[in-house]
């Protein structure tokens, strides 16, 4: 075999080896390159977690995370509300709850009502003042009707039934499966002088 053709031979060998190395550094980069997307895509719930379990900060969750979560509570979950009431030393009424507790489905609307009897034998008018306990559930019980809204005016022996309609607020906290309304009732010097003052005058026109 003289010296032409073994350089032939040479060159005909390497033109078919070079698409395999071609083919080879192909596959190569498509392989480093899913790599690197598998890399950053796991970056995303590394990043939540260092986030919320290192350094406390909590994260805004999915628009399909946050509905289910938002869902869940109103449709799974039970609360008891517990209620109670009483008056002030100056205020000359009865004042309770009809009945003392009832369970209850967050998002859904309820109602409840107190009774209130003036024990004096002069009108009265009263405020009264709610309370919800824990403080911490004070934010998730709306009340849509209440007779906290106005003052409550009782003539001489009067007795009255006082409706209340709540909501308790699917986002309550998970940790509370209790939540107490309370009212107390005070004595409204303002409105009662001058409710006086009206069954006054008008005693003396009879």
């Amino acid at each position: 075999m003289n010296e032409d053709t073994t350089h032939q031979a040479a060159a005909s060998n390497g033109n078919r080896n070079a698409p395999r190395k071609s083919s080879t550094g192909i596959v190569k980069m498509v392989l480093v390159a899913l790599g690197a997307f598998a890399f950053t895509f796991s970056l995303v719930p590394l990043y939540r977690i260092a986030c919320e379990k290192v350094f406390g900060i909590r994260l805004e969750r999915g628009v399909a995370e946050g509905v289910q979560e938002a869902r869940t509570p109103a449709t799974e979950r039970w609360v008891t509300v517990q209620f109670d009431g009483g008056v002030n030393s100056r205020l000359p009424w009865e004042f309770s709850p009809h009945q003392l507790d009832m369970r209850v489905r967050p998002g859904q609307q309820y109602e409840t009502t107190y009774y209130a009897r003036n024990t004096s034998d002069r009108v009265v008018v009263g405020s009264a003042t709610p309370s919800v306990a824990p403080a911490r559930a004070s934010g998730y019980f709306n009340k849509t009707e209440c007779f906290c809204f106005t003052a409550q005016t009782l003539q001489a022996g009067e007795a009255r039934d006082m409706p209340v309609r709540f909501i308790i607020d699917p986002n309550l906290p998970a940790d509370i499966k209790t939540v107490t309304l309370s009212y107390t009732f005070f004595k409204n010097d303002v409105l009662t002088a001058r409710a006086s003052s009206d069954d006054d005058r008008l005693a003396a026109t009879r």
